[in-house]
């Protein structure tokens, strides 16, 4: 007798948008994952939709809820899914506690995307001119976001730089973490072959979404103190930055007269980057992989990042371009690359083994898989790690739970 198929129940922020953030393609390839292993699927979100969400297969259960509302109960109960998964942890805190609530046989895996709180102590360590320190970890953000990882039964990690932070310095469990970085195909990996040769490309392009604060401030970082210096050595060479959600401050920096051009948004990502010789990341904090790094790679372009930048993303393998912090350094290597034919197709080469060895999307989601398996199989049992989440779960979700449940009883009162 056929055993029926497991179910996933996943929270999202926001309705995948892969044209708009890596964060959507990386929802996407999860999805997909499941859905190749024949998983019933079902994704709920309280954002609304936007033009560029994208259209999910019809197989895949789709439910607009609403947040402290109980009838997502209700759906939770309706589903009973063997796995449900908050994509951030800030979903974990706002519907954890009613997933234990109505269905308490389900496990609860957090994907983290990126370590917010780590973004942000790096963020404030920058504008405070110093390194970050551990006590940065005692941040409201950091201390909420690494209690949600210890509530769960299993997290997943784009990064495995970000694995190696949360269980070599902060000591957590690695038992609680997965590493599922992006994915690529075989035919990703070859198509940079056929991209257009360096003859057929065009000087620099810049790409990201731009409500991302990482992206943001490596605009201004462009504008203010790179684009001027390679500018004075490249005179013929443009910067094209593409990007969504363009705040009106960022907009005042579009300057036609030095080569500095705000494209908007880019329609295909791989497509757009395909046309440019170098792709410039100088990201001065951030978490997590880059998308706009991996997508250059599958476009065949060569790039120009930060330690920040590559972060995650290089392992053991030569970087395809060059990865540099400092200023002039980053400006050397950036015009180098742009004018030199024969290093750029030297750093070009350096792509397939890079993807190949540490995006390959079949040996990934068959680890992934294998170890989602493992965690629905196992059998309860008693740890000292399983008894912080449940310490954590008492607290913490019993707080969140009266405050949604006060908040809905108020919103009943002003509609009646």
């Amino acid at each position: 007798m056929n055993e029926p198929p497991r179910s996933l129940l996943l929270f999202g922020s926001n309705w995948p948008e892969p044209a708009s953030s890596a964060a959507g393609t990386r929802t996407l390839q999860l999805l997909e994952t499941f859905r190749a292993h024949d998983w019933k699927i079902t994704v709920a979100s309280a954002a609304k939709r936007r033009p560029h969400s994208a259209l999910l297969p019809d197989e895949i259960r789709q439910e607009s809820i609403s947040i402290n509302c109980s009838s997502v109960d209700a759906l939770i109960q309706d589903l009973s899914p063997d796995l449900v998964c908050f994509d951030r942890f800030m979903l974990e805190e706002q519907f954890g506690w009613r997933v234990r609530a109505a269905c308490p046989s389900a496990k609860c895996m957090v994907d983290t995307i990126d370590l917010h709180s780590l973004r942000d102590m790096r963020r404030k360590a920058l504008h405070a001119k110093r390194e970050p320190e551990l006590k940065d970890w005692f941040s409201d953000l950091a201390l909420r976001e690494l209690s949600s990882l210890l509530r769960s039964d299993l997290n997943l990690l784009i990064s495995d730089a970000e694995a190696q932070i949360l269980t070599k310095q902060l000591k957590l469990p690695a038992s609680l973490f997965h590493v599922t970085p992006f994915l690529s195909d075989a035919d990703q990996q070859e198509a940079w072959r056929s991209s257009p040769a360096f003859s057929d490309r065009k000087s620099f392009v810049s790409i990201g979404n731009f409500r991302h604060p990482p992206n943001a401030d490596a605009v201004r970082f462009l504008a203010e103190q790179i684009w001027p210096k390679i500018r004075k050595r490249c005179p013929d060479t443009e910067l094209h930055i593409y990007g969504a959600d363009l705040s009106p401050s960022l907009q005042q920096l579009h300057s036609p007269s030095t080569g500095f051009h705000l494209m908007g948004r880019a329609v295909d990502a791989v497509d757009t980057l395909a046309g440019y010789r170098v792709c410039l990341a100088p990201l001065r904090f951030g978490a997590g992989l880059k998308g706009k790094l991996y997508d250059a790679m599958l476009a065949g372009t060569p790039s120009v990042t930060t330690a920040i930048g590559a972060e995650g993303m290089q392992g053991d393998f030569p970087w395809p371009g060059e990865v540099c912090d400092a200023i002039d350094s980053l400006v050397a290597a950036a015009s180098a690359l742009v004018e030199d034919e024969s290093l750029w197709r030297e750093r070009q080469e350096r792509i397939p083994a890079l993807l190949q060895g540490r995006f390959h999307a079949e040996s990934h989601r068959t680890a992934l898989m294998e170890r989602v398996n493992q965690l629905l199989e196992e059998a309860e049992t008693a740890s000292i790690d399983q008894l912080y989440g449940a310490m954590l779960r008492m607290h913490q979700h019993r707080s969140t739970e009266f405050m949604s449940r006060w908040i809905e009883l108020k919103n009943q009162s002003k509609s009646s």
